[in-house]
């Protein structure tokens, strides 16, 4: 018997209307997320990669209720939470949390860091009043800083720092899911490792579980037990990261790895770059069909009419495909 998910998406849909006027039917829609499904078992990293404007991080604020829900079904725990009202969802606060690219941003920079980490524990009664200050030093620990820290404010730390008081921040709700948007793009890379360090050794001493957005596939590989391929607000393959990354399926997924950086070849040796030709297609008028068939070099008549669902393969992997290569 396979464990129940701890969080179950289908056909999540987010749109927006752009251009709209106080004239009835006015503005055309843009499906910034559309219909994607897909499960998450307690205890794993879900990556969740592609390239910029694919829908990464709307689904993100989506998952997590920041963003409403324009269509589909978003479960937590077996527990429907896709119309839920803000009083509804306060429990699940706690248990979901997320970690946005840029501490800076989603911090008030006008508040001591203390005050910061301490402020969910006082809001959601998680700890006595007389424990927070106690419980913030304990959370500054554990992401590797120091206790006294709580008296500085954002504007004192370096990036890595700051980041660090952010997933501090989230981990003082003690939650069950953390959404990582992008959590290490804006570091310098040696930076970034220890920070995709801190993230794993925090899943193994908390249990925790991750959905982590990234477009470096190189931090995915590290971090990820399963990866997400999204293309223009769609997932077009899911399944096992060890796979994905030695036998993709799906045209898309063989051309983002082909982009990896690979060690010098010798002269004369092919470099094996896909290079993908056209223009991304703009998700106000995406093409008929399947999305990726205007730019994909194996695309038939089939392709540009009907839309593929994603279906599994084998290999606990499934493609978005008419014509997988795996």
């Amino acid at each position: 018997m396979s464990p129940e998910p701890i969080l179950s998406v289908r056909d999540l849909s987010k749109r927006y209307v752009i251009g709209k006027s106080f004239w009835p039917g006015s503005g055309r829609a843009l499906h910034a997320v559309d219909g994607v499904s897909f499960d998450v078992f307690a205890g794993e990293t879900l990556g969740l990669v592609g390239e910029s404007g694919c829908g990464k991080s709307t689904l993100g604020r989506c998952i997590t209720r920041l963003y409403d829900i324009s269509g589909g079904e978003l479960r937590f725990e077996g527990q429907d939470i896709t119309r839920a009202s803000p009083r509804q969802l306060k429990p699940f606060r706690r248990k979901m949390q997320m970690i946005f690219q840029d501490p800076s941003a989603s911090l008030n920079p006008r508040r001591r860091v203390g005050d910061l980490i301490g402020e969910p524990l006082r809001v959601h009664k998680i700890r006595p009043r007389a424990e927070v200050q106690g419980r913030v030093r304990e959370l500054l620990e554990l992401v590797g800083l120091s206790p006294d820290y709580g008296e500085r404010y954002l504007h004192e730390f370096s990036g890595g720092q700051r980041q660090r008081i952010g997933i501090a921040r989230a981990l003082a709700m003690e939650p069950q899911l953390i959404v990582a948007d992008e959590p290490v793009s804006a570091l310098d890379v040696s930076v970034q490792a220890q920070i995709v360090n801190l993230f794993a050794d925090l899943r193994e001493r908390l249990a925790l579980t991750y959905i982590f957005i990234a477009h470096d596939l190189g931090v995915v590989r590290q971090v990820s037990t399963r990866t997400a391929v999204m293309y223009l607000g769609s997932i077009v393959e899911i399944g096992s990261t060890d796979t994905i990354f030695a036998k993709p399926a799906h045209p898309y997924t063989q051309a983002l790895i082909s982009a990896i950086p690979q060690p010098r070849a010798r002269r004369g040796e092919a470099s094996g770059r896909i290079i993908l030709e056209g223009e991304l297609p703009s998700p106000l008028d995406p093409p008929s069909g399947c999305k990726f068939s205007t730019r994909c070099s194996f695309a038939a008549d089939r392709c540009r009419a009907e839309r593929p669902k994603l279906l599994p393969i084998g290999d606990g992997r499934s493609v978005a495909c008419h014509f997988p290569q795996a």
